[in-house]
């Protein structure tokens, strides 16, 4: 810079935009576009300039060189709505912007986003453009769940603020708000959602920062969560299931009881299965779960396969042949295009048999584990029975091919475990030996 005079400006242009004496009045302006002479131009000095438009419109203009000495224009708007003055105004933040070696336009520009940032997006409107991002990648029950714990608890306080005005401590007292009704855990899981929504704005340039994320070290520590229900004991599960058998379930409740017991498969899973994801006549039949019906919904992850015991085969070919023209295997009694739900059969456990405390569908989940684990099963093809394995490619191609086999002699040992122990036999503790490629 030369002597204090911006890049690309000469020293007799400076000292004409608002230093030395003003070159026009409104006067002049007003007969300048009265004579509507379009294309040229009426000079105030320093660059600024009044241009008649072809339309006839009078418009203010800035030209100046930037850093690199090319010819740019700056426009302030048009005359009268910008004025003078505002025009003269808008000249001297030129200038000062080039003394900074900042670009005026892309700086006027910017502004311009932020100024319409502040006062129309407001956390609603980023947070609902975040669920419709994710809602491909959610369950439907999900993601229900995460929208209505947004309108319910969210934005009734953070809704209709600009996002860019939020601060950390607004977070935190809408959290504290949610913990203090005796629902720690909820505010922890819904602020992992306001934190994603912050990510995203973060992402999408509408703040820099990320308020949410120093948050969860002010809210207390959820307890840690009580392992769900579970019998582990052979004789009491038998007895449970011959319970179930001799109780009053409707047929969809009993026979979800049934599935979820002989594949230690999530209850959710359970419920929504669908006759189009099992083949029930093949060489090894099987129940094969879309992957977006997981909990781990990775898109690079397989669907998920689940070989079926003979023994739930058979029960499963004879409800198809009960059918009712429903794709679901478990409709609900009054709408046979819908499913029944998880709490039906978690209600028929607690309730019908009596198991509050003792046994949740979610239980025979720990009881597969625990059993196999205790006749000899490795644990790696346990919970990739369950679909908790980690999704490294290796790990993919292993469980495709040699894993799958190994599941197939688990799930045989299983479903034979469950009828032995039903039908209050001696129950074979032990895994097999393995031999040759196993069938159910």
């Amino acid at each position: 810079m030369r002597g204090g005079i911006p890049p690309g400006t000469t020293r007799k242009e400076n000292m004409a935009g608002g230093i030395g004496e003003k070159r026009l009045t409104d006067k002049e302006i007003r007969a300048f576009i009265v004579k509507g002479e379009t294309g040229k131009k009426l000079f105030d000095g320093g660059g600024l300039h009044l241009f008649l438009s072809s339309a006839g419109t009078a418009l203010w203009r800035v030209k100046y060189r930037d850093a690199s000495g090319k010819e740019k224009t700056d426009s302030l708007g048009a005359y009268p709505r910008t004025s003078l003055a505002a025009a003269r105004a808008g000249l001297i933040e030129n200038r000062e912007h080039r003394s900074k070696g900042i670009d005026p336009v892309q700086a006027r520009r910017l502004c311009k986003v932020a100024r319409s940032i502040s006062s129309e997006t407001t956390f609603q409107t980023v947070a609902d453009a975040w669920l419709e991002m994710n809602r491909p990648d959610w369950s439907p029950v999900h993601y229900r769940k995460s929208a209505r714990a947004f309108n319910r608890d969210v934005y009734p306080m953070l809704g209709k603020l600009p996002i860019a005005d939020i601060t950390a401590p607004m977070i935190a007292a809408t959290m504290d708000d949610i913990a203090k009704r005796g629902a720690l855990e909820t505010a922890h899981r819904i602020l992992q959602h306001v934190n994603g929504v912050f990510r995203y704005a973060q992402g999408k340039g509408f703040r820099s920062d990320n308020p949410a994320y120093p948050v969860s070290e002010s809210l207390p520590k959820p307890k840690e969560t009580k392992p769900a229900a579970a019998l582990t004991d052979v004789k009491d599960i038998g007895e449970f299931l011959r319970k179930a058998r001799q109780a009053h379930l409707s047929r969809s409740v009993y026979f979800a009881h049934r599935l979820c017991a002989y594949t230690g498969m999530r209850i959710s899973n359970v419920v929504m299965a669908t006759w189009k994801q099992f083949d029930l006549d093949g060489e090894v039949p099987v129940w094969t779960i879309p992957r977006d019906r997981m909990k781990k919904k990775k898109i690079h992850l397989p669907p998920h396969r689940v070989p079926l015991p003979s023994q739930i085969v058979t029960e499963l070919q004879q409800l198809k042949a009960m059918g009712v023209g429903s794709s679901f295997l478990f409709p609900a009694l009054r709408d046979p295009k819908k499913h029944i739900t998880a709490n039906a059969v978690e209600k028929a456990y607690r309730e019908t048999l009596e198991m509050r405390g003792k046994h949740v569908p979610h239980g025979w989940r720990s009881a597969f584990v625990t059993l196999g684990r205790d006749a000899g099963f490795d644990r790696e093809v346990l919970h990739q029975s369950e679909d908790r394995m980690h999704d490294d490619k290796v790990s993919l191609t292993y469980d495709r091919a040699e894993r799958f086999e190994l599941r197939i002699e688990l799930f045989t040992w299983w479903g034979q475990l469950l009828a032995n122990a039903e039908a209050n036999l001696s129950v074979q503790r032990k895994r097999l030996q393995p031999h040759g490629n196993a069938s159910l």
